[in-house]
């Protein structure tokens, strides 16, 4: 499966799977930290997951997303 940017702006950038069943935040926070999530349903293929980080800029948070697509996505 892909995935798709689904929002971009300077403090918020979102990716949905094809499958419609996980998506990856990355946000900055109130404190200029930045939060990602990624969020799966249980009924995705694959089953249910969560995970959340804070890092401290949006490089970094980006990384730690672009690790997640590769890691979450199925064929």
């Amino acid at each position: 499966m892909s995935w798709s940017r689904t929002a971009d702006t300077e403090r918020r950038i979102e990716w949905e799977r094809s499958d419609g069943y996980a998506r990856v935040t990355a946000r900055e926070t109130a404190t200029g930290d930045w939060a990602v999530a990624l969020d799966r349903l249980k009924q995705a293929p694959d089953g249910a997951a969560y995970d959340h980080r804070t890092v401290d800029d949006r490089d970094r948070a980006l990384a730690v997303a672009e690790e997640w697509l590769a890691a979450h996505d199925i064929e």
